[in-house]
């Protein structure tokens, strides 16, 4: 089934969540963990991220540096696949414009095609840490909805050369972002929603949220989303607050306000013991209110709050 189809016939709001691909050079069973800690919630389907490569500039050590690209997590696909087979929960692997060519993303949606991977989230993605702002690698896309077009096409039996496939297989089925506090190089929010609704035109069945604290934000972005057009369902992403340190770090990392309330009780925290609990129990309540407005499905991102998540699942569902 797809995730938009394990979403609709879910009687009550259904549960995923998101994972990394591990390390170069380390092994799955952290992942595997990850998912042991988190599956008796019933997860309707998991998202696993992709990853770009990035420069690394290696010492010689004879006062020269030599600069080389490296992937410091590679293996999506082949840990979309192990998990898939290993617990027969839907995957839903990211699909990027940031840091791949057209042709590299064609190989990709073959592979993911061969071993019956057909959910994607699709996305623009980050840009390098060296640049300024984004840049396609090669051939590749400055926007989400390019990327849409060549899946679309895709599933029509199209290549990028524009040859025909001699065989179809079945076609992908994706999800998008979108940001309830308003993507970072948006001019404004109704920028963004215009293209969150052109994005729902091309195909997109879902909807995806940044993490957020604050539901009045996610609320009212639903509510002026839906006043543009916007039909599909939203989802809200959520990861729970968890150290000290992240009174700085999330509002700068990933262009969100923590709400008064919540950064005064970490403010009374004096461990990050502490805070975690404050952090789960902000969750909780900020997870049941969603579930009372009727939200499809919860998203929680699992990096690093893996145990958090547990505790408050444990509370909701």
């Amino acid at each position: 089934m797809r995730v938009i189809d394990l979403i609709n016939s879910n009687e009550r709001t259904a549960f995923s969540f998101e994972i990394l691909p591990p390390l170069k050079g380390t092994g799955i069973e952290k992942l595997y963990q990850t998912i042991d800690t988190l599956r008796e919630f019933d997860p309707k389907y998991i998202n696993i991220t992709t990853h770009r490569s990035e420069y690394v500039y290696k010492d010689l050590g004879n006062g020269l540096f030599q600069r080389n690209r490296l992937r410091r997590r590679p293996g999506t696909v082949a840990v979309a696949a192990a998990i898939q087979n290993k617990y027969n929960i839907t995957m839903v692997p990211h699909i990027l414009c940031s840091g791949f060519t057209r042709e590299e993303t064609e190989y990709v949606l073959l592979d993911l095609q061969f071993l019956g991977i057909t959910d994607l989230l699709v996305l623009r993605g980050d840009k390098a840490k060296h640049e300024s702002s984004f840049i396609p690698v090669g051939n590749g896309y400055h926007h989400a909805i390019e990327l849409q077009e060549q899946i679309n096409n895709f599933n029509k039996g199209i290549f990028v050369d524009g040859s025909e496939m001699k065989v179809t297989n079945t076609p992908f089925s994706y999800g998008v972002a979108c940001y309830p506090e308003k993507h970072e190089e948006a001019p404004n929010m109704d920028t963004d929603i215009h293209w969150l609704k052109k994005k729902m035109e091309m195909g997109a069945e879902y909807a995806v949220t940044q993490l957020f604290y604050d539901n009045r934000k996610y609320f009212d972005f639903v509510k002026r989303a839906r006043q543009a057009g916007v039909t599909i369902p939203i989802i809200p992403g959520i990861k729970p607050f968890k150290k000290l340190s992240q009174l700085s770090m999330i509002p700068k990392t990933f262009k969100v306000d923590l709400p008064e309330e919540l950064t005064q009780e970490v403010l009374k925290c004096n461990t990050d013991a502490e805070a975690q609990q404050a952090g789960i129990e902000w969750c909780v309540q900020q997870c049941k209110e969603l579930i009372a407005h009727g939200v499809p499905s919860l998203h929680f991102y699992s990096v690093g709050a893996t145990d958090s998540i547990r505790e408050v699942a444990k509370q909701i569902y």
